[in-house]
């Protein structure tokens, strides 16, 4: 029997006088009108139902009902405006292939009073249980008639929350107990991109201090395991580095893919490569999140953490990275108490663990672990003692810990720098306008910034970068015009030689769900154009002092060596002054010592115990890691001639010594000098320098080649100005401007010019842009010059594209505008896109937006072929219909939530099919336009008025509001790409 023939039957019986089955006989007066609303619709019915009763013996049960459904998106209709009424237990089941709807939620009350023969609690408890029930039969009620209220309200198209709440975040364990620290700090406003959002490849700066400079930004693509792996918050990071590869080492946090949860597992994140690479260890610590992770040499230390809401840890584990093997540490010394949200930094050998979160109990002290002896030490510091804290972040720069920010009652917006040689607190004034109170947060060195990115509260500021000049104690401010607003919040920053790497981060809303922050790769080397001479630069008072910095006298040369234990001078306006060499080609700090690698650990630990070691660049291996190559630093060279490894110093030993025999603490400077000679050290000049020095940008390289091309061709120098110093990339493809390379002479030489410039860009497929055709279907016409085909894959948003790129055309501007197609809520809903290529909207609405179905009209053939594979690839080829051909011709009519018409400079032609395939009581339509910008307003106006009559003519009665225009990109000298959101409204 199908849902009508069961309806019409079973409705029958409600109008018999024989009792139902039910323990009552009939059906509960106050819920009949809701049970007549739910049967009048033709797609529900139900006569079981219970409107909620309290018997004083045991118990108390809310509202229940059970509705068949016509189908799937009836019964999730129904699901989610109970579930927005506060019946949160209301869930679809099948019963032999029907579709029951179970309405319910869990203010239920269940007491025993006694056994069969006899009551056992007093007359007053009774009363009070009554009392205790008729307010939950209240709450119950009131419940139902918000229910019946906004189901009347969504057969009218005009569907409300009826909790009426404003959505909130927590970037705690939402599955657990909600910290709830984040929660009054962002709200819904902030998960969503914002309409006014943008992005661009090349992204541009606006800066305080920092003129003319520019960063790019770009999210990675993930190859190995899903991308989805790193969506995660609480989780904790560290680079190693090595000669040849640089990778980001992932452990812990919450999130992750399926089910989110704590986690413990471990990556390595190439992100030259984007590859992404679990590390399966058989013994590893329990999952957790709030942990810190500390890298001393080739070994990862995470200490404390959560495990669960109540069972917070101090803990150490240890991650041996070469031979990828966990070990529980058996720590001894001071007792360090449970703690997560706390913040880490190494110096040396040294871990010190500031503030953190135990229960409700907010921590001020500060421990700090000696890897070499396992032992816990609370330090009694002196100085301005900073208040106790969670939530913040610290980092090492030299001797020092910078730390900023915090959580305590409050976001903290302070910077304290701790020395650890002094075991000091000192709140730092510096320069410029501070950043802005934050916690959960991220702090990172790089080179002689210490920069701050991300954290609560999600404000205006959620994409400025802020740093930390060292040289002159200045704040300075980075504003990223980024591809999405990605919520930085609990995420990690890594530098990663010239890159920062951000994963993770994100947040938890009641009303728009988990959003979670992909991978991120910003490009600071720009920030190393900027003027080293600032005339603004200054010192800090008393700064100077001669015995710490290790000054040193050299004829009329004051030289300036760096601190113990530190890589870089603490005044670089002295750093200027290098120590050369007798040919004065390579200054002082670029200089490294070269050991054997089995006299390596000695070789480090001398120089490191004397302040030789240059902690700013990096060890590498030489001859297949036959020799260790170790950056010294200038104190070190200062000692030392530079034509030869020779000792500057009076002694020499009379007799052989074994160097094992003596203890490093008790070694003076000039016996360890003599035990590196003796063990053959040699110093060399440091090849990473000479390489970076040698380093020339891709446009360098190109214009070189081919000024040797054209010369040794007998042409003019002049041709030099058509060389394009910007360029695409097309998946693998290069794509040089349609600008580039105008003169027809190029073409008589295109068989050894367009290798050149293929080599010099780094690609082995060569491509020029040409304009769009001039015909219906806007074919691409782009040149292949090197490689046989123009098939690519391109990922962005986390979507595949895949297109012939010489066929199909590819709109980089248009990215902002997927992303918030992307963003749109479009569950349950039914799409129909009039121009949908290659798939440029009609996968973001069925990837990310969820949509229900999408109906996509295309007719040229080519962008056919790639929108049936990249549905394919994108596994959504289940919920699209591709319609070929003219969609005047080939449109649904009445089906759509939503109409997207994304064909430029002008939709017009087809508005009519778009009013013609939405519902009946009207929907949204997405109408896109080239308009100049001094007629937005007037456009706006002619949309909404042709809308309205269109569909007058239509026989609608329809209110046509412009709900908002976004302007997408500026497609040519002023004239806009707009994007209108045109909403059509049943009167």
């Amino acid at each position: 029997m199908d849902f009508d023939k069961r309806k019409a039957s079973t409705l029958a019986s409600l109008s018999s006088n024989e009792a139902d089955k039910s323990p009552k006989g009939s059906l509960d007066t106050p819920i009949i009108p809701l049970i007549n609303a739910l049967n009048n619709h033709h797609s529900y019915f139900t006569t079981s139902s219970c409107s909620g009763h309290s018997e004083l013996v045991f118990r108390f049960e809310p509202l229940i009902i059970a509705v068949e459904c016509r189908d799937l998106s009836s019964a999730q209709s129904l699901v989610s405006l109970a579930i927005a009424c506060g019946f949160r237990e209301s869930g679809i089941t099948s019963v032999s292939k029907r579709l029951i709807v179970g309405i319910r939620c869990s203010i239920r009350l269940e007491v025993p009073l006694g056994d069969t023969q006899k009551i056992m609690v007093s007359e007053d408890y009774l009363k009070f249980l009554v009392g205790v029930a008729n307010e939950k039969m209240e709450a119950n009620w009131k419940r139902t008639e918000g229910f019946l209220r906004a189901f009347r309200k969504s057969q009218d198209g005009t569907l409300e929350n009826a909790t009426g709440s404003k959505c909130s975040v927590s970037g705690g364990d939402c599955n657990e107990g909600q910290d709830g620290l984040e929660r009054s700090f962002v709200d819904a406003q902030n998960i969503v991109p914002s309409e006014k959002a943008s992005f661009s490849r090349e992204s541009l700066v606006e800066t305080e201090g920092i003129p003319g400079c520019s960063l790019s930004i770009s999210q990675m693509v993930i190859a190995g395991e899903p991308i989805e792996r790193l969506f995660l918050w609480g989780h904790s990071t560290c680079t190693l580095e090595s000669t040849n590869k640089a990778e980001v080492l992932i452990f812990g946090g919450f999130g992750g893919s399926g089910r989110h949860a704590r986690r413990h597992d471990s990556f390595l994140l190439d992100p030259l490569h984007g590859t992404l690479r679990e590390i399966n260890v058989a013994s590893r610590p329990s999952p957790r999140l709030g942990h810190t992770a500390s890298l001393i040499g080739d070994c990862m230390y995470v200490i404390g953490g959560r495990a669960d809401p109540t069972n917070i840890l101090s803990e150490v584990w240890i991650l041996n990275t070469l031979k990828n093997e966990w070990r529980l540490l058996d720590c001894t010394g001071s007792a360090f108490p449970p703690r997560h949200r706390h913040a880490a930094a190494a110096v040396g050998s040294k871990i010190y663990v500031f503030g953190g979160l135990n229960n409700d109990a907010i921590s001020s002290s500060l421990h700090v672990l000696d890897t070499n002896t396992l032992q816990w030490e609370e330090l009694i510091a002196h100085g301005e003692q900073p208040c106790a804290r969670h939530s913040h972040s610290m980092v090492a720069y030299g001797s020092k810990l910078f730390m900023f920010g915090g959580y305590y009652g409050e976001a903290l917006g302070d910077l304290y720098s701790f020395d650890t040689l002094t075991c000091s607190w000192k709140v730092e004034k510096v320069g410029g306008r501070s950043p802005y109170a934050r916690f959960s947060h991220s702090m990172f060195v790089y080179k002689y910034f210490i920069g701050t990115i991300g954290g609560c509260p999600v404000t205006q500021h959620c994409q400025e970068l802020t740093l930390l000049d060292m040289r002159s104690l200045v704040w300075k401010h980075v504003t990223l015009s980024s591809m999405d607003k990605e919520l930085f919040v609990r995420s990690t920053a890594n530098v990663v030689r010239d890159d920062l790497i951000m994963v993770g981060g994100g947040a938890a809303c009641y009303a728009f769900g988990t959003k979670f922050s992909e991978p991120m790769k910003i490009n600071l080397f720009p920030l190393l154009s900027l003027d080293d001479h600032d005339s603004s630069r200054k010192l800090g008072e008393n700064e100077v002092n001669k015995e710490e910095e290790g000054m040193m006298e050299n004829g009329n040369v004051l030289l300036q060596a760096p601190h113990v234990g530190t890589g870089s001078p603490k005044h670089p306006e002295m750093q200027s002054l290098n120590v050369e060499n007798q040919t004065g080609q390579t200054d002082a700090s670029s200089w490294v010592v070269k050991l054997e690698k089995k006299h390596a650990k000695l070789g480090k630990d001398i120089l490191k115990k004397f302040g030789w070691l240059d902690l700013e660049r990096k060890v590498y291996a030489q001859e297949d890691g036959l020799f260790i190559s170790f950056p010294v630093t200038e104190k070190f060279c200062a000692i030392f001639s530079e034509d030869r490894f020779e000792v500057l110093s009076d002694h020499h030993p009379s007799k052989p010594f074994r160097a094992e025999s003596l203890l490093l603490n008790d070694m003076s400077s000039s016996v360890a000098l003599d035990i590196l000679k003796e063990y053959g050290a040699t110093k060399l000049p440091d090849e990473l320098v000479q390489k970076r020095k040698a380093c020339k940008s891709p446009l360098k390289i190109m214009t070189e080649a081919v000024a040797s091309l054209i010369r040794q061709k007998g042409l003019s120098d002049k041709l030099l100005e058509q060389l394009p110093n910007r360029w695409e990339r097309i998946g693998d493809i290069v794509v040089l401007p349609i600008s580039s390379f105008r003169d027809p002479i190029w073409n008589s030489i295109g068989e050894e010019l367009w290798p050149i410039i293929a080599k010099s860009l780094n690609t082995c497929r060569l491509a020029r842009q040409g304009r769009v055709a001039a015909n219906g279907t806007r074919d691409s016409t782009l040149e292949i010059l090197v490689g046989d085909n123009g098939w690519v894959d391109h990922r962005e948003n986390g979507i595949l594209y895949s297109f012939d790129a010489t066929k199909c055309m590819f709109s980089w501007g248009n990215l902002s505008e997927k992303i918030r197609m992307a963003s749109s809520d479009c569950t349950d809903a039914v799409i129909v896109d009039l121009f949908a290529g290659i798939g440029y909207f009609v996968l973001p609405f069925l990837v990310r937006a969820k949509a229900k179905l999408v109906y996509a009209c295309e007719w040229n053939p080519h962008a056919i072929e790639a929108l049936k594979r990249n549905l394919e690839a994108n596994s959504v080829s289940d919920r699209c219909i591709v319609l070929e051909g003219d969609n005047q011709i080939t449109a649904p009519q009445g089906v759509a939530d939503r109409v997207c018409l994304g064909l430029l400079p002008s939709s017009e032609g087809s508005w009519l099919t778009a009013v013609r395939a939405l519902r009946s009581n009207g929907g949204i339509l997405h109408v896109h336009g080239n308009v100049k910008d001094t007629e937005v307003e007037l456009w706006a106006n002619h949309v909404s008025k042709s809308i309205s009559e269109i569909a007058r003519s239509e026989g609608h009665r329809w209110e046509v509001t412009i709900d908002h225009v976004e302007k997408v990109k500026w497609y040519a000298p002023h004239i806009r790409h707009l994007v209108a959101d045109v909403k059509c409204r049943r009167i």
